[in-house]
């Protein structure tokens, strides 16, 4: 079975220009939940005045109603941010360390080795605290600032951030072909891959990164998503859309389609305008 985590929630709505209430996001995260999900980034903990979107954290955090079987994570990108994280009780923490300098100042505001020693610190107390963890290396294919990354340097990222339950592997600006995700996702041994479709590659990147031999695929619903502080990055691939392919060619993923279809259609309405996910407007084949 491959498992899915729902981004949508945090890196989905953190690229809206419109700013959900607490209880509107907390409704989302529990309507994912609901559908199957077994991994769902709920929160993001960083600067309410750098992601106005991820404001209130502690908010949607306790309007959550917790389900047995589901992982409910948070972004944090410091010891501050995992201190609010493990206060508010999540399940899982989740850290980015980007692949280049350029990147890493403008998201995190440190070098590229100033957030590993940060995330080491974090990976530290997530284990003694029994929590798990997941490090997640942007821009691993493809930076807006330096261009083509040098696989090398992801390689050498993944192996020091081994102390992580989960490393992944992200195509945050959506620049990736479907061999070169296979062969990283080898070459790495990353469990994981989120990938954006920004130029229509992205489906086809995701099938590429469970032939390498990922287990998780990150995906936002209706396809929401980009990234604040990389100019063009747009959506996420679709969950709704990602789960019917897996499922159609046979691979199990234990999320109920209609329910997620369901929450596409909701979410339209909440945002005012048509999603990027296709299915949603599509139905399914056959029809149900």
């Amino acid at each position: 079975m491959i498992s899915i985590c729902e981004v949508g929630p945090r890196d989905g709505l953190q690229n809206e220009s419109d700013v959900l209430s607490s209880d509107t996001r907390a409704d989302l995260v529990n309507r994912l939940a609901a559908a199957g999900l077994p991994v769902v980034e709920a929160v993001s903990f960083v600067s309410a005045e750098r992601v106005p979107q991820m404001a209130g954290a502690e908010e949607v955090v306790d309007g959550i109603e917790r389900r047995d079987g589901t992982v409910y994570a948070g972004l944090a990108l410091n010891e501050k941010g995992y201190d609010r994280l493990r206060d508010a009780g999540l399940d899982e923490v989740r850290y980015a360390v980007a692949a280049t300098e350029s990147f890493s100042e403008r998201n995190a505001n440190a070098s590229v080795d100033e957030a590993v020693a940060g995330a080491e610190k974090v990976l530290a107390r997530a284990r003694d605290d029994g929590m798990r963890s997941t490090v997640t290396i942007s821009v691993a294919f493809g930076c807006p600032f330096e261009g083509r990354v040098d696989p090398a340097k992801v390689v050498e990222l993944a192996d020091r951030l081994r102390a992580a339950d989960e490393v992944v592997l992200a195509d945050t600006i959506g620049v990736a072909t479907p061999n070169h995700v296979r062969v990283m996702i080898e070459q790495t041994g990353a469990a994981g891959f989120h990938g954006h479709n920004t130029r229509n590659t992205g489906f086809a990147n995701a099938y590429a990164a469970l032939e390498g031999g990922a287990t998780t695929l990150d995906s936002s619903i209706g396809g929401l998503g980009g990234c604040p502080f990389a100019p063009k990055a747009t959506g996420n691939i679709a969950t709704e859309d990602v789960v019917y392919m897996l499922e159609g060619d046979g691979v199990e993923t234990g999320v109920d389609l209609d329910a997620l279809i369901a929450i596409s259609e909701w979410l339209e309405s909440v945002l005012g305008r048509p999603l990027e996910g296709q299915l949603y407007r599509a139905g399914l084949f056959p029809s149900s």
